[in-house]
C-alpha cells in the first residue's frame, strides 16, 4: 500500500470576549467555519490553510485568515499539533489562538460561520482533525 500524501496546515482558534485568548471563561466565544467543498462539505472547522515555502506557522496563519475571512489577526499562543489520517492524505495541523485586530469576518471560502460559547462547541459536526482541537480546548 502506498504511503499517504502528507499535508501540513495551520488553523486559528479565533476568540473574542476575554482578556486572555483561549482561556475558558464566561463570555468567551470561539469562531467556527463550515466547509463548502470537498469530502467534508458541511462539516465545521477552525479556519486556516496550507503553509507556503519560507513562512513561519504564525505568518502562514495570518495570511490564510486574511485570504479566507478578510481579517487581520494577532496570532497568540500555540494550542496543539494534530496528526490525523484521512482516507486520501495524512494531515499535520498546527493550531494557535488568535484574536481579530481589524476587520469583520467575511466568508470568502466557507459556507457558514458561527461564534460559539465553549459549551456549544460540542454541538457541531466537526471535521475529524478539528475534533481533536475541540478536545484540546
Amino acid at each position: 500500500m502506498a504511503a499517504l500524501k502528507k499535508i501540513e496546515v495551520v488553523a486559528g482558534v479565533i476568540t473574542a470576549g476575554a482578556e486572555l485568548p483561549c482561556e475558558c471563561g464566561v463570555g468567551l466565544r470561539y469562531f467556527a467555519t463550515q466547509r463548502g467543498y470537498g469530502d467534508f462539505k458541511g462539516f465545521w472547522e477552525f479556519p486556516g490553510g496550507k503553509m507556503e515555502a519560507g513562512e513561519t506557522r504564525e505568518e502562514a496563519l495570518a495570511r490564510e485568515l486574511k485570504e479566507e475571512l478578510a481579517v487581520d489577526v494577532d496570532v497568540g499562543d500555540f494550542i496543539c499539533t494534530v496528526e490525523h489520517d484521512y482516507p486520501k492524505f495524512h494531515l499535520t495541523m498546527h493550531c494557535f489562538c488568535c484574536t481579530i485586530k481589524t476587520g469583520t469576518p467575511t466568508l470568502l471560502e466557507h459556507e457558514a460561520a458561527r461564534w460559539l460559547t465553549y459549551e456549544e462547541l460540542s454541538a457541531l459536526q466537526w471535521c475529524p482533525a478539528d475534533v481533536k482541537v475541540v478536545e484540546a480546548l
